[in-house]
């Protein structure tokens, strides 16, 4: 039986080691899972508020976008304005032209031709003269004629009339011009956001996986450590009740031996031998006396 023993003895401490080591790499794992979870979290928060500052750029730019289609309806309708104007300051300018003489705007391109040719061609000293005269005539010529333009009414009207629809054109189409800048600014910025979110998204996603393997993995060692557990409970029930049995049969034995050993005294106190105060001891525990 001791034999038994000591083997049974040695297979309980080996389960018990293997539970040990399983429960070890078991909080090793849980830990990691904590650390995966903890991150992925974080990353998630981080997720949520890259879209939120992402929302804020997008809600910006369809604002944006609002001004820029009402910035444009504005410009064209005063494109459409200064058309008008300027078919009108034509026809007024052409209702009061001098009887005799061109427009001003064939001079005012006669002039730009001749301005070309002086800059561009090799002249002699009486040809360029002759070809600044000419220039010079037109300037005087263009100059009257804007002379007597700016002392008709009709026309100075007409001209300012056009001047400020001018200015309102170009007033709506810078409004377009920045608004749709700053549009462009604001998507430019959203997309950017939206990237990294998806970027940490992913990371995110990464970090489940991780926290999931983790998870299972310390599902399994926690399963062994169980086992292990339960099999070193059933080798010390088994150790137990066979430790308990021995000490039955040991007791027995010893009940067996000293009732001889009483026998032998109480054979020797018949016979009226002197008996020993060990004797007397004996003879009364097992029931003789």
């Amino acid at each position: 039986m001791t034999e038994l023993l000591e083997e049974l003895e040695q297979k309980r401490q080996l389960h018990n080691t293997e539970a040990e080591k399983h429960r070890r790499v078991r909080d090793e794992l849980n830990e990691k899972t904590r650390e995966w979870v903890e991150k992925r979290d974080a990353l998630n928060a981080k997720v949520r508020e890259l879209v939120d500052q992402a929302a804020k750029h997008r809600e910006s730019r369809d604002q944006l976008n609002v001004k820029v289609r009402e910035a444009k309806e504005e410009r064209d309708k005063w494109n459409k304005v200064v058309n008008e104007l300027n078919e009108k300051v034509t026809k007024v300018k052409k209702d009061n032209l001098p009887k005799n003489g061109p427009p001003i705007s064939k001079l005012k391109k006669e002039l730009k031709n001749l301005e070309f040719k002086h800059m561009t061609s090799t002249l002699s000293k009486d040809k360029e003269q002759e070809l600044i005269d000419q220039m010079g005539e037109l300037q005087a010529q263009i100059r009257e004629r804007e002379k007597a333009y700016d002392q008709n009414e009709e026309i100075k009207d007409a001209v300012k009339e056009l001047r400020e629809a001018k200015e309102q054109a170009e007033s709506h189409h810078k409004a377009v011009s920045e608004c749709a800048e700053k549009a462009q600014t604001e998507h430019d910025a959203m997309i950017g956001l939206y990237e990294q979110a998806d970027a940490l998204r992913k990371e995110a996603d990464g970090a489940q996986e991780s926290f999931i393997a983790n998870k299972l993995n310390a599902d399994e060692e926690h399963k062994k450590h169980i086992e292990n557990i339960r099999q070193v409970h059933d080798y010390d029930k088994i150790i137990a009740g066979m430790r308990q049995k021995a000490r039955k049969a040991k007791k027995k034995e010893d009940e067996s031996s000293a009732k001889e050993e009483a026998e032998k005294i109480f054979e020797k106190f018949k016979a009226g031998e002197k008996l020993s105060t060990d004797d007397l001891m004996a003879l009364q525990k097992s029931g003789y006396l």
